[in-house]
């Protein structure tokens, strides 16, 4: 299992935790006793790519230590899987958004908020297309809310995942190498169109949030294929949703329902003799823990002196 979101920048993040009650980590630190520190990705926290992303592209077989920064080739993955057509080609996530525009810059909101149903997503995406084709980027529907799109100026540009963005100020986060160019033109002619179609002038009478941009993201191309057996990973997104809402009561549930659910089941195999895998997700780091077959001394030194699961959430 993977956690995304376990720790976080933001300021509540602390006196959250340290509020839950003392019951809260019951599991997660009984879990954290059998196990032993297996791996820890540290990178700068500005990195495009965050901690939870690089460790489950790696667990799918999408990545290794060595991957480029922004290089997650997510999109690849799911052209692959949907459309048959994911290797040879380079691929990108294009997520319609609204970036909420301040006084002296723009933030990028959650693309769940638009709430864009499968009919307005196929129109939007006709809307678009004839824009993209200019550069050479074909888009395919995947879903209302992310489409793929197919295009050499994918293979090798690195870009921000949407969970380093959201809530946050888009500027920093954009693709700002000369090979990105033709793309941050094709987005301020899409931001121009969109601000005067009858498409947002539609949505607005009915009260809901215009789409006057999109994000690209998962950018690259499939790595040649090994003979290593992907993990089969759960990657709960209940924490991370919270932070992006910064809901700290959620916060707070989310943990207490993770802890009596998803890592009680993992404990319980753990128990039942199962070498188990759990990795921890901060926007700086991410550790693995593996379950460890300790000795009598090591168990009894344990014992005395247990992991403070706190701690753990600290270094994240």
């Amino acid at each position: 299992m993977l956690i995304p979101f376990a720790a976080c920048s933001a300021e509540a993040w602390l006196p959250t935790v340290q509020a839950l009650p003392p019951d809260s980590f019951k599991r997660l630190g009984q879990l954290l006793q059998g196990m032993k520190l297996v791996e820890n990705d540290t990178q700068n926290p500005e990195s495009l790519s965050p901690p939870h992303e690089r460790a489950l592209a790696r667990a799918l077989g999408l990545a290794t230590l060595q991957t480029p920064d922004g290089l997650m080739p997510w999109a690849a993955s799911d052209a692959a899987q949907h459309l048959q057509a994911g290797h040879g080609k380079a691929w990108a996530w294009i997520t319609p958004c609204h970036w909420a525009m301040g006084h002296l810059h723009a933030t990028l909101s959650d693309p769940a908020m638009l709430e864009l149903p499968e009919s307005e997503s196929r129109a939007l995406l006709a809307i678009m297309q004839p824009y993209f084709e200019t550069d050479g980027i074909t888009l395919h529907y995947l879903s209302a809310g992310r489409w793929l799109a197919e295009g050499e100026l994918f293979r090798d540009l690195p870009t921000a995942s949407l969970d380093r963005v959201l809530a946050r100020n888009v500027d920093a986060w954009l693709p700002g190498s000369a090979q990105a160019r033709p793309l941050r033109r094709l987005q301020n002619e899409i931001q121009m169109l969109l601000y005067i179609h009858p498409f947002n002038d539609a949505r607005e009478m009915q009260r809901q949030v215009p789409v006057n941009s999109f994000w690209i993201s998962g950018t690259g191309d499939l790595p040649a294929p090994t003979e290593q057996p992907k993990e089969q990973v759960s990657a709960p997104r209940s924490l991370a949703q919270a932070v992006f809402r910064e809901d700290w009561a959620g916060y707070a549930q989310a943990w207490a329902t993770l802890d009596a659910g998803e890592i009680a089941a993992l404990l319980a195999r753990q128990r039942a003799g199962e070498n188990v895998r759990l990795t921890l997700c901060g926007e700086h780091s991410a550790q693995t823990f593996e379950t460890h077959r300790a000795g009598l001394l090591t168990r009894i030194s344990s014992l005395l002196s247990p992991l403070r699961t706190l701690d753990v959430l600290k270094q994240l």
